[in-house]
C-alpha cells in the first residue's frame, strides 16, 4: 500500500511538472523598442532663453505565462537610456523625477541619469467575469494614469479586483499603496510621492493609500464612467463622464462626451489645510467640467472643446493632480503635468488645471488613405485659456504628423505656446513668455 501511494503521488508530481511546463511555453512576449528625441526652449520675462534637449532609446519587454487554472504572472522590464547628451539635458524623458526626489532640485532638470525597471510584476487569477491581480502594474484611469507619451508610462503597485457582466457592465475595486512616475526608477508610497517632505504636515502621517472604486458601461453607442478615489486623510476624487456616438450618414458621424470631477481634502488634510492657509491657500475644493463634441466626415474629424474649473479664492481650488492624471477633455500635449506629477509637487497645477481657468479646445485630425496613402495622419490642435489670474491668455499651438505601417510608426510634433501658465501649492500663478518643443518619436512594436 505504501508503495502504491508513493507511485500515486509521483505520478500526480510528473503531472503537475508537466502543467508548469506547459504553462510558461504557452507564454507570450511582447514589447517595444522606442526612439525620442525632444527639445524644449522657454522664454522667461527678466531671464535669460533657455534650450535643453536629449536623445533617448529604450522601451519594455513583456512577459505573461499561459493559463494555468485561471492563473497568470507577468512582468515587464522597461528601460530609458540617454546617450549623446548635452550640456543643459531636457531630462523629461530620463530621470527627472529622481532628481526631485534625490537631488532636491526644484525642477529635477539636473537628474541626466539613465535608468532600468521591473515597471510590472503581478500574479493574475481569473475565473469567468472574475479577475483578481495582485502586483505592479500599469493602468489608464481618469486621475491616476499610465500617461505612456514619453519614454516609459508611470505604474501602481496594489490589489485589484474587477467583475465585467454580460450586459457591458464592469465593476472594479483597488487598494494603490505604491506610485511609480514616469520618469522615476522606483516605487513610492502613492501619498507620499504626492506630497514628498510635507507628507506629515499635510497628513499627519508617513504613509497613506488610496481606495479606487471603479463604474464602467460601454454599449456600441453609448458610454459611462465613474471613478472614486479616496486618499485616506488627503483626498477625495470623484470622475464621472458620458459620451454618445451617433451615425448620421455612412459618411458622417458624430460624438459629445461631457465630464464632471469634484476633489476634496479629507481628514487630517482638511483640517490642517484650513488652518494652516500658507501650505495651500486652504483646503482642498475643486469643481470641474467638461464638455466634447466631435463631427467626422470619411477620413477628416473635427473637435471642440470647453472646460472649466470653478474658482475660490477662500480654498485651495486648483485640481490636485499627482499620478499623472490629464483628465480634462481640453488637456492638449504640452498640458501634461510632468511637473505636477513629480515627487512632492501634487498642490502644484498648470494651465487647464488652475482653478478659475476657462479652456477652448479646437483639434482638425486628418487621414490620407483617399491619396493612397495609407498610414499617414497630421492632427493641429490649438487651444485658448482665459483665467483671472493670468496676465495675458495662454495660448497652445500643436502639429503632429505621425506615420504607421505594420508594427513601426514615426511621429514628429511641434508644439508652440505663448503665456505658458502655472500655479504653485498657495495659488499664485507665473507665466513663461514663449515655450517651443519639438518631438521625434520612432516605435516598433513585437
Amino acid at each position: 500500500m505504501k508503495y502504491i501511494l508513493l507511485l500515486l503521488l509521483f505520478l500526480s508530481f510528473l503531472q503537475a511538472a508537466s502543467s508548469m511546463k506547459e504553462w510558461f511555453e504557452e507564454g507570450a512576449v511582447k514589447g517595444n523598442l522606442r526612439y525620442y528625441y525632444i527639445e524644449t526652449k522657454k522664454d522667461i520675462p527678466n531671464t535669460a532663453s533657455t534650450s535643453a534637449h536629449s536623445n533617448t532609446l529604450g522601451g519594455k519587454l513583456n512577459y505573461t505565462t499561459g493559463n494555468w487554472n485561471g492563473l497568470k504572472l507577468g512582468t515587464t522590464f522597461m528601460t530609458t537610456q540617454g546617450f549623446a547628451l548635452p550640456n543643459v539635458v531636457d531630462a523629461s524623458n530620463i530621470g527627472r523625477d529622481n532628481g526631485v526626489k534625490r537631488e532636491g532640485s526644484a525642477s529635477g532638470d539636473i537628474a541626466q541619469d539613465s535608468f532600468s525597471i521591473l515597471g510590472e510584476a503581478f500574479v493574475e487569477y481569473k475565473d469567468n467575469e472574475l479577475s483578481l491581480l495582485y502586483g505592479r502594474k500599469v493602468i489608464k484611469t481618469p486621475l491616476i494614469n499610465a500617461k505612456d507619451v514619453r519614454m516609459l508610462p508611470s505604474a501602481v503597485q496594489g490589489g485589484f479586483a474587477e467583475y465585467e457582466t454580460d450586459n457591458d457592465l464592469v465593476l472594479g475595486i483597488s487598494y494603490l499603496t505604491h506610485f511609480k512616475q514616469r520618469t522615476s526608477d522606483e516605487f513610492t508610497n502613492i501619498v507620499k510621492h504626492a506630497l514628498g517632505t510635507q507628507m506629515q504636515t499635510i497628513t499627519g502621517k508617513d504613509k497613506s493609500d488610496i481606495c479606487l472604486v471603479k463604474v464602467k458601461y460601454q454599449s456600441e453607442n453609448v458610454g459611462a464612467k465613474f471613478y472614486n478615489y479616496y486618499a485616506d486623510d488627503f483626498i477625495n476624487s470623484m470622475y464621472l463622464d458620458a459620451s454618445f456616438k451617433n451615425k448620421l450618414t455612412s459618411d458622417i458621424s458624430s460624438n459629445t462626451t461631457i465630464q464632471y470631477i469634484n476633489q476634496l481634502s479629507v481628514g487630517n488634510t482638511d483640517d490642517n489645510l484650513a488652518n494652516n492657509l500658507a501650505l495651500a491657500g486652504g483646503e482642498i475644493s475643486a469643481h470641474a467640467f467638461g464638455l466634447k463634441f466631435g463631427l467626422g466626415f470619411k477620413e477628416s474629424k473635427l473637435d471642440f472643446s470647453a472646460s472649466k474649473v470653478f474658482s475660490n479664492s477662500e480654498k485651495h481650488d486648483s485640481l490636485v493632480l499627482p499620478w499623472d492624471g490629464t483628465p480634462l477633455l481640453t488637456n492638449m500635449i504640452t498640458s501634461n503635468n510632468l511637473f505636477v506629477s513629480n515627487y512632492g509637487k501634487a498642490l502644484n497645477a498648470d494651465s487647464v488645471y488652475i482653478g478659475g481657468s476657462r479652456g477652448l479646445k479646437f483639434v482638425y485630425t486628418q487621414e490620407y488613405g483617399f491619396l493612397g496613402i495609407k498610414g499617414l495622419k497630421t492632427a493641429f490642435s490649438y487651444l485658448n485659456i482665459k483665467n483671472d489670474k493670468f496676465s495675458n491668455n495662454q495660448r497652445d499651438y500643436n502639429m503632429v504628423m505621425a506615420y504607421g505601417v505594420e508594427n513601426f510608426s514615426i511621429a514628429l510634433k511641434g508644439i508652440w505656446v505663448r503665456h505658458n501658465s502655472s500655479a504653485n501649492a498657495q495659488g499664485h500663478v507665473t507665466q513663461i513668455d514663449r515655450l517651443t518643443q519639438y518631438r521625434v518619436i520612432a516605435n516598433y512594436t513585437f
